[in-house]
């Protein structure tokens, strides 16, 4: 035989400067749930997760940044008496996120800061927009509302803004609010392609932040549709989205490609709560082995095309992958 393949994985030297993708922890965002108390507490559907108080906060981002991570995102788990219909916590500059962004901003100025730009959070109802009376989404009355947040951030350091709710016409709407206070080098990252997943399980729970009635089907997209995702990415490129998220990620790696083939806008991906949960349970019961699975489930993402990944695994990942 003339053509012999394993020649060229015959040494790991050869393999190392023959592979195709690599995983760096710069490539790594940390999301990060944060609450109001002041002690750290764990969360049952994410072992190994915690919702952070103000100190471990700053603990957990000082050392994810030694651990080379560089990007963190932020989500807040908001008491239930405070939520309300209108969500007007999402806006409020002296609410949890506004004051973290500003604590880590001026603690580490090198940090990317990156935060959630959605309702769910702050609302009574748990959906990612305003509900009418009759149950509807309302569409453009939460753009309104999804603007005002992202200022909110934006005034207080954030450097990306990330409008999670899948609302039609949002990204330039935020774009337009964003560039009309000045805040023109603050980027935005759309979650261009999120799918009503079943896959968010755990992260409600960490969140408290499940639809009170209905589904979120009238506005994350239909798991059964790939070309869908052209559409929007398209609509967001043009309405000057920065960065295109695909989410989740594992099971959507052909609609990851379908984008990176489509753009030149950088890709985003989550790897979301429930494939780090299943990792996890796995790994527990011995079945895979938690550092080459995580690493290859990582690697995976990277290779269908993502510049950019989001996951609970961005620390542990880093070190493994320092530590050769």
């Amino acid at each position: 035989m003339r053509s012999r393949p394993r020649r060229n994985r015959r040494t790991a030297a050869l393999r190392g400067f023959l592979a195709e993708t690599s995983l760096s922890a710069e490539r790594f965002v940390q999301p990060l749930f944060l609450h109001e108390k002041p002690g750290d507490e764990d969360i049952g559907a994410m072992p190994g997760c915690r919702r952070l108080g103000p100190e471990g906060l700053l603990r957990e981002v000082d050392g994810a940044l030694e651990d080379g991570v560089r990007s963190v995102v932020l989500f807040p788990a908001i008491p239930e008496s405070e939520k309300t219909r209108t969500a007007e916590g999402a806006w409020d500059p002296e609410g949890l996120i506004p004051r973290s962004i500003a604590a880590l901003h001026e603690r580490w100025p090198e940090l990317c800061l990156m935060t959630d730009v959605a309702l769910d959070p702050y609302s009574s109802d748990g959906h990612d927009g305003l509900v009418a009376d009759d149950g509807r989404i309302l569409n453009d009355e939460t753009v309104e509302v999804l603007c005002r947040q992202a200022l909110c951030h934006a005034r207080v350091g954030a450097d990306v803004v990330a409008p999670s709710d899948m609302m039609d016409g949002r990204v330039g709407a935020i774009r337009d609010a964003l560039d009309g206070e000045g805040f023109t080098e603050v980027a935005i990252l759309a979650y261009t392609a999120k799918y009503a997943s079943a896959f968010y399980g755990p992260f409600r729970e960490a969140l408290d932040s499940a639809p009170r009635a209905g589904d979120k089907k009238t506005y994350q997209m239909d798991p059964a549709n790939a070309r869908e995702a052209l559409r929007e990415a398209a609509l967001d490129e043009e309405e000057g989205a920065d960065m295109l998220m695909v989410k989740p990620a594992g099971p959507y790696l052909d609609v990851i490609r379908d984008l990176r083939d489509s753009t030149a806008l950088p890709i985003a991906a989550y790897q979301v709560s429930g494939e780090y949960a299943m990792l996890e349970a796995a790994c527990e019961r011995g079945l895979l082995d938690r550092e080459k699975a995580v690493l290859e489930s990582l690697l995976g993402i990277r290779r269908a095309g993502a510049d950019v990944i989001l996951t609970y695994y961005a620390r542990q990942a880093a070190r493994w992958l320092a530590n050769g």
